[in-house]
């Protein structure tokens, strides 16, 4: 699934989400609901690797890593920001220039 796919299904699960649970569709609650959701993927990544009460396993830190990323990008839809140029721009600056391929 390419990063714009991941995006729209994003929103749709989020427009659902809020449609049930009656919360707004701002940038706000979502940006919100990430912390939120930082907060439950690091408890449950101490927890697989021992560093917290209780018990987790990998299947638990990708369902929370799942959680983060899609409203990471509920967010950037809600706010018009493109992840892949985002991300392009910003990390892209640091990548060494390449070189031509030689002919």
């Amino acid at each position: 699934m390419d990063l714009k796919t991941a995006q729209n299904l994003a929103v749709d699960v989020a427009d659902i989400y809020a449609a049930r649970f009656d919360v707004p569709r701002s940038s706000e609650w979502t940006l919100l609901k990430l912390s939120e959701e930082v907060g439950e993927l690091t408890g449950a990544w101490l927890q697989s690797v021992g560093q917290s009460r209780g018990a987790a396993d990998l299947s638990a830190v990708s369902d929370e890593f799942a959680d983060v990323l899609g409203f990471l990008l509920v967010f950037a839809a809600r706010e018009g920001i493109d992840p892949a140029a985002a991300l392009s721009q910003k990390w892209g600056a640091y990548l060494p220039e390449r070189e031509a391929p030689s002919s």
